[in-house]
């Protein structure tokens, strides 16, 4: 039976026999239809890829307001969408490493201040215009720009010079940072002609895909890029991206065979979903977090004791019992978990009505208190902020609730209002996710922290090369976030996918989810 499954199988690998002639076939040979489905995945893997057709994927998150800049994406589906028609100097492995692109090559002064980064040659644009160093400065200087409302903004501070030299590019710092080349992976530093400073939306890019239709928050279709250069990826003849924002739509979409691609399955049903006919679920551990954020200088989230009501007034674990349904882990108000290197443990917050009743009473507040949700903030965030409602009933707090439309979440609501639903996807180092939400001068600070000590203590961790004087800083600098910023963290999450059986080639990654949002032109076509 095994030589003829494999035959069958080969036959539908390489489209001589369709899926559901092969389940008929096999279901004669005596085979469950799951047990079929497991068999051709598998084997599909095996075989490698296989070029052509169109993979369609529903992603969450996307918005009429969303721009093709790079530095602006905010969202699961414009980092997917970005992925797709350009690339990074350096982009993270699969292992949590470091893959060069752009940059084929890196190295650093031995106290970590010059680093020099060697251009690949002989590739192009997706306009046929070759790539150069000076590209890659104007990259850099834009999003560095003091005008630069980028999302790498924060980490890219502490940048005394920039330059081309020799055809390389030339990055020096005020200070030591043994991170740089893992900062530089940010989805947002996607390399353009001129930096993007022409037409940061032209989406001209190195990726293997090029845009061919675009309509903001409703689909992005891709073609090949005849440019493209990178193995291991372009097998597809076209994409199609949809932003599907509903989770039910979104699973609906995955079950019924409309798209071969899903992120974000609900935790809720990510048991069901993974029990339905020719759909595989996906989980990896991950620093993603799912948190509810105050304005630390707007009132009244500008009173201390205030905060600190609502952090003791969280039942962290109840929200990994009801909203994470097991997959993820207990928060502790700051960003970083064991995800990250040089991780320590700190004391665990714990739900404590008590110590909650009697910050709000030192607070001074009176009345309810306003918190702004929508189911595109992070999967069962409404049901989030329910419990978190209940909880706060214990410790006597009257917490309001405005459910927010979807589309446009996160133009309007996220870093604009001062208390609501978010979610990140974290980033590659812990100076890198500190850079970018919690410094000062960071354009993506949507807490609103400003605290000095915490910016001094952030500078001098990059420039620490003792790693063990390094982890207590980064120790150090969460206590600081979890006492005296803005951030309530409960959980952090598992990154939950789908796909359906017509696609192979799903690996482990590290980064976001859906493989690192390389997901569409990672996998390949079955049958």
């Amino acid at each position: 039976m095994s030589k003829e499954l494999d035959y069958l199988a080969s036959r539908v690998i390489q489209r001589k026999m369709n899926r559901r002639s092969f389940l008929g076939r096999a279901s004669a040979l005596g085979l469950s239809a799951t047990a079929a489905g497991t068999f051709l995945s598998t084997a599909a893997n095996a075989a490698g890829p296989v070029m052509g057709g169109t993979i369609k994927i529903a992603v969450s998150g996307g918005s009429a307001t969303d721009s093709l800049d790079p530095a602006l994406s905010t969202n699961p589906t414009m980092a997917t969408i970005i992925r797709m028609w350009a690339q990074p100097l350096l982009e993270l492995s699969e292992t949590g490493g470091l893959d060069p692109i752009i940059a084929e090559e890196f190295s650093a002064s031995a106290d970590a201040k010059t680093w020099t980064f060697k251009i690949r040659k002989g590739i192009s644009f997706s306009n046929g215009q070759p790539v150069t160093a000076e590209d890659v400065l104007a990259t850099l200087e834009r999003h560095a720009g003091e005008e630069s409302k980028s999302g790498a903004l924060g980490i890219l501070r502490g940048i005394k010079d920039m330059r081309v030299d020799n055809g390389d590019f030339v990055i020096e710092l005020d200070t030591p940072n043994a991170d740089l080349p893992y900062l530089l992976t940010d989805y947002h530093l996607m390399i353009q002609p001129n930096g993007g400073k022409d037409n940061p939306t032209a989406a001209i890019g190195t990726g293997p895909y090029m845009i061919k239709e675009h309509e903001a928050g409703v689909r992005t279709v891709f073609e090949r890029n005849p440019h493209a250069w990178l193995d291991g990826m372009g097998y597809a003849e076209s994409i199609e991206i949809l932003p599907i924002n509903d989770d039910t739509a979104r699973m609906s979409a995955i079950q019924s065979g409309q798209v071969h691609i899903a992120n974000r399955v609900p935790p809720k049903i990510a048991g069901l979903i993974s029990r339905a006919p020719g759909v595989n679920v996906h989980t990896t551990a991950g620093p993603g977090h799912y948190v509810f954020i105050m304005h630390a200088n707007t009132a009244p989230f500008d009173n201390k004791d205030l905060r600190m009501a609502l952090k003791y007034g969280i039942n962290r674990q109840e929200m990994v019992d009801k909203i994470l349904f097991g997959y993820g882990s207990v928060g502790n108000d700051t960003p970083i978990n064991a995800s990250y290197p040089l991780f320590t443990e700190t004391d665990q917050r714990e739900y404590d009505p008590e110590k909650a009743a009697a910050h709000f009473k030192a607070s001074g507040h009176e009345g309810s208190v306003l918190l702004r949700t929508s189911d595109n903030s992070f999967p069962g965030a409404p049901d989030a902020a329910a419990l978190f409602q209940q909880s706060l009933k214990g410790a006597g707090i009257d917490l309001e609730i405005k459910r927010e439309p979807n589309d446009g979440y996160w133009s309007e609501v996220w870093n604009n209002k001062p208390f609501c639903t978010s979610y990140w996807s974290g980033r590659a180092t812990q100076d890198a996710m500190l850079s970018t939400a919690y410094l000062s001068t960071a354009d993506w600070n949507d807490t609103r922290f400003f605290n000095e000590q915490f910016d001094q203590l952030l500078f001098a961790a990059r420039a620490e090369l003792n790693e063990a004087t390094r982890t207590q800083m980064y120790a150090d600098l969460s206590t600081i976030l979890r006492d005296e910023g803005g951030l309530i963290c409960p959980m952090f999450n598992d990154f939950i996918d789908a796909t359906t059986d017509k696609v192979a080639g799903w690996g482990p990654s590290a980064g976001f989810d859906i493989m690192n949002n390389y997901a569409p032109a990672k996998l390949w076509l079955v049958g």
